[in-house]
This record gives structure tokens, sequence and C-alpha cells, in this order.
């Protein structure tokens, strides 16, 4: 196995240990440690994709284990937000249809003989998806702080409202921006789904 897919596989192991910090709260700084080990699974996929394309180390197996490794990873923090109250099940609905959208279409196109790989709007989406977690876990790390008293709010609540209203926002972009790469995915493969038996 070469070190990109050892990279992708990395990004899904690192999954269950953002997942504890982010649902136990009654660890200290648990959306920091939540934070930072799910932007270090994000930084693998640039990393991946960079060094694969660089030395020429493109596989099959890395064109379905990347997209793949992505979902796991942005599909468990959503999980996480509506468990948590931090999101709207819709976003999370949205995203897991779209994935399942374009999942179907890659075995179809496999089934062929083909492989559908990543492209820009499908990067557009992960990225957006990415920021728009870590800006709510930041958010959310910020009102913790607050909470401890290590940083002084005037009204928290105030804060907290204004908080989510902003988290809402990026994870409504992100959720909109995966519908549009979902229906330029389905309209430019749509020979896979015309020609399948």
């Amino acid at each position: 196995m070469n070190l990109p897919n050892k990279l992708t596989l990395l990004r899904i192991l690192l999954v269950p240990f953002y997942i504890f910090f982010l649902l136990m709260p009654g660890i200290p700084h648990h959306y920091l440690f939540a934070f930072i080990i799910f932007a270090a699974a994000s930084y693998t996929d640039h990393l991946d994709g960079k060094i694969a394309r660089k030395h020429n180390l493109i596989t099959d197996f890395g064109k379905f284990a990347d997209p793949l490794a992505d979902k796991i990873m942005i599909l468990a923090a959503l999980g996480c937000f509506v468990q948590l109250g931090l999101t709207n099940a819709i976003v999370l609905i949205v995203i897991i249809s779209r994935e399942f959208m374009v999942t179907a279409l890659r075995l179809v196109a496999s089934g062929s003989g083909k492989v559908v790989a990543a492209n820009n709007w499908g990067k557009a989406k992960t990225i957006s998806q990415i920021v728009a977690v870590l800006v709510v876990m930041l958010l959310q790390y910020l009102l913790e702080l607050g909470n401890m008293g290590i940083i002084k709010f005037g009204d928290i609540s105030a804060v907290s409202s204004i908080f989510s209203i902003v988290g809402e926002c990026f994870l409504w972009i992100s959720a909109l921006l995966t519908i549009i790469s979902g229906i330029i995915y389905i309209v430019q493969n749509f020979e896979f789904i015309k020609n399948a038996k």
C-alpha cells in the first residue's frame, strides 16, 4: 500500500477520536481536541492527493477510498452535531442523500469498467463541509471558554445565539454546494445511469 492510501486510511482511523472528544462535554477543552484531530484528518485529505499526483501514485483504490474517507469524516462530525443540537438534521439528511446518490453512480460506472473520480465541484463541496465543521467546533470552543470564565462575554446567551446562527449559515452553504455538486455529477455521468442494465 502506497503512502497516499495509508494517509487515506489514517483519516478514517482518526474519526473515532474526534467523535470521542465531541461527545464528551465533561472533558475540559473537548471542542479544542476535537477541532485539532478533525483538522489533522482534513489535512491528510489534501496531503494524500498532493503526494499521489506529484509521484504518480494514483490508484483505483485511492479513487474509491479517498472520497469514502471524506464521507465518513464529514458524516460522523455532522451526526455528532445533530446529537449535540448544533445543527438541524435536514443538513445531515441532504448530505447523506447526495453521498448515497454519488456512491450508487460510482458503483454503476464501476460495473461498466469505469471509475468516476472526484471533480472540482466535489472538491469544493468537501472543502466547504470541512470549513463548516471546523467553524462550528471553533465557535463552540469559544463558548466553552466563555462558560469557563477564560473569555469574558457580556451576554453569553446572546453570543451563543449569534454563534449558532453563524455555524448554521456555514453548514447550510456547504449543504447547498453538496446539492449542486450532486446534480453536476448526475448530469456529467448520466450515460452510466441511462445505459445501466
